[in-house]
């Protein structure tokens, strides 16, 4: 039984992933907006691949390739918008399960655009993860705040992330190891500032309590894309990356229910019903996980 250690990994990035989307939710409750906040979450990853840079020097490819790396940018800032605006209008024990549609999405262009195999059982471990999805967002009869467009911005979010993972493993070895992310991430923190023409406020005007929520969100989510680059950038299979990644469908109920009083967060306040529906998913994204694991 093969076990690919690297797929730890977007494991932990899949924890660390809901931590900061929790934290981006609380940040929201100090005004803080989608704009300055994809704003400073876009350059804690800028900066966080710096070193990087400093460290490799510029990448030996040829300078009209680097269109690769700011077309890029353009699919991952979109992303990072498309999933803000989700958890501002919804919840995100709701945007979080429904991010495991970009598991098919990835699957999906790694045929289309022919990037590596996808063997039989990827496919299988992707269905049972929509599956997963599907019982992780049962809602019961509770009340919920603008469940369609939370789910539509996270598969438009999903679908942008998923392309661009996908891109990452097409292009990533000709830039050779390392590479091809600082300039990307850069790439990104430069189209950010244009988020800042659409925002009520500068930096400045952010409310001292808010620096605490964004800070935490922002640091998180700049460890979760780094980790899950670096993962598709040495080892590429993105479709298994992503998989054992939709375990924040999975970390996403566990923590609200948990741990969701720390970050002031109310979403566990559901039935049993709901309750035994998201088991039934987690029981599948582990299901989906196992089969790409081992």
């Amino acid at each position: 039984m093969h076990f690919p250690a690297y797929l730890l990994i977007p494991l932990a990035c899949g924890f660390l992933y809901v931590v900061s989307m929790l934290a981006f939710k609380r940040a929201g409750d100090f005004g803080v907006g989608v704009w300055r906040t994809t704003f400073v979450a876009n350059w804690a990853c800028a900066l966080i691949f710096l070193p990087v840079w400093f460290s490799h020097g510029w990448a030996p490819v040829d300078w009209s390739l680097y269109w690769q790396p700011a077309a890029m940018a353009v699919l991952f800032m979109a992303g990072q918008i498309f999933i803000f605006l989700a958890i501002t209008h919804g919840d995100v024990s709701v945007a979080a399960p429904v991010m495991g549609v970009k598991v098919l999405l990835v699957a999906l262009f790694s045929a289309l655009l022919r990037v590596g195999d996808v063997p039989l059982k990827w496919w299988v471990a992707a269905g049972l993860s929509g599956a997963a999805l599907g019982l992780l967002n049962i809602r019961g009869g509770a009340p919920h705040r603008r469940v369609g467009t939370t789910v539509g911005l996270t598969v438009l979010s999903a679908a942008m992330y998923g392309l661009c993972d996908v891109l990452v493993q097409k292009w990533a070895p000709a830039w050779g190891p390392g590479n091809l992310f600082p300039p990307m991430f850069f790439i990104v923190g430069l189209y950010s500032f244009a988020l800042l023409a659409f925002a009520k406020a500068g930096l400045g005007g952010l409310k001292p309590g808010a620096w605490r929520w964004v800070g935490l969100g922002a640091v998180t989510n700049a460890l979760t894309n780094s980790g899950v680059a670096i993962t598709l950038g040495l080892w590429g299979n993105a479709t298994a990356v992503n998989i054992v990644y939709s375990s924040r469908g999975l970390f996403s109920v566990l923590i609200v229910w948990g741990l969701g009083h720390w970050f002031a967060n109310a979403e566990r306040e559901v039935g049993r019903a709901v309750m035994i529906s998201r088991l039934a998913g987690a029981a599948a994204m582990l299901a989906a996980i196992g089969l790409v694991m081992f």
